[in-house]
């Protein structure tokens, strides 16, 4: 069994010897080839050139042994898509190039054209296939249609989340507009992806947590459902929510997900087991594992191999992004410990 094989029988719930494995972020900027890059092309840059976005992708798997790769992009594409760029602040932080304020900015998004305008991430996929050939995976993804809204009403890092929780109390028909324009350009997207070549695709919630517990469901959670009831068949699709730990059933119950990314801190095998075994999990090393030396982070990884084997359905990975000060050896020393299936 290959690594696309690995991956894509652990997504469908099959039982394995070890757990096909790739990290969220693995491409980025605790990499000393990907901060060389970053020295002469802005990170903007390297997202809208298929050439750079595919070398970035490509760079952790050629140093490691990951079972998949996913492209290297930003979920910030899709509004930008729309007609709402946005930028890296001087002083960290992102933000939109103009806040999203009222029906006539809604009504002024493109949803039809959007996807042709984001002509430049499945061209990249398709290098990053060509070049990676069949034996490994490849993950596409997209934001959540809730998590791009904070970003857009919000005008940046949602921070409360004021502005995206007054819209959808006090003007749900407009907030249904913005999200049903949200979700056909994320739903082409994605299959603009799935067309070019990916293998699963992932979902981020990043920012569910803001809906609140009684406005989860409509604020988030249904319209993933829209997106997944969309590829359905297609490809697998992971969904991450952050900040629902508990609260996983009810995910996979109303997204009708076949993965589910779980964050770092909670219990995975409790979490998988209070799930349908139709529902494939994905997680979770705490990824402020990987700034330390390697053998707190390989004994970790370690433990949550063993507590998941014989249950079906795991793909390894963290429970968020990799940050910045990672060390590469401590990286390396987890990928090659979980390839061993979790044995000393």
């Amino acid at each position: 069994m290959n690594s696309r094989e690995r991956f894509l029988a652990a997504a469908r719930g099959q039982v394995l010897d070890r757990p096909p494995v790739w990290l969220m972020r693995q491409a980025g900027r605790y990499l000393p080839e990907y901060r060389a890059l970053k020295e002469r092309h802005t990170f903007v840059e390297m997202v809208r050139t298929p050439e750079l976005a595919a070398e970035v992708t490509l760079q952790p798997m050629r140093r490691f042994a990951l079972d998949a790769a996913i492209i290297f992009s930003d979920i910030l594409v899709v509004p930008e898509a729309m007609g709402q760029p946005y930028h890296f602040k001087d002083g960290g932080g992102i933000a939109m190039d103009y806040v999203l304020d009222g029906a006539a900015a809604v009504e002024a998004l493109e949803a039809g054209a959007a996807a042709e305008r984001l002509a430049y991430v499945p061209e990249a996929l398709r290098r990053v296939r060509n070049l990676l050939g069949q034996e490994r995976a490849l993950l596409g993804f997209c934001g959540s249609p809730w998590t791009l809204a904070t970003y857009m009403v919000e005008g940046g890092n949602p921070g409360a989340g004021v502005r995206i929780q007054a819209l959808r109390r006090e003007d749900p028909a407009l907030f249904r507009r913005l999200m049903e324009k949200i979700t056909r350009v994320c739903g082409d997207y994605l299959e603009l992806q799935i067309d070019a070549g990916v293998d699963a695709v992932q979902i981020f919630d990043s920012w569910g947590g803001l809906c609140g517990e009684e406005g989860l469901a409509q604020g988030s959670l249904c319209w993933m459902a829209e997106l997944v009831r969309r590829v359905d068949g297609r490809v697998p699709v992971i969904v991450f929510c952050r900040g629902q730990a508990g609260r996983l059933a009810e995910v996979a119950v109303l997204t009708g997900a076949p993965v589910l990314g779980v964050e770092q801190g909670v219990d995975l095998a409790a979490a998988a087991a209070a799930l349908p075994d139709t529902v494939a999990v994905q997680g979770n090393l705490d990824p402020g594992l990987l700034p330390g030396e390697p053998e707190p982070a390989v004994a970790e990884a370690r433990r949550i191999v063993r507590a998941l084997r014989g249950r079906g359905g795991h793909i390894f990975n963290l429970g968020h992004g990799i940050t910045p000060d990672a060390r590469v050896e401590t990286v390396g020393a987890v990928i090659a410990a979980v390839a061993a299936g979790g044995a000393e």
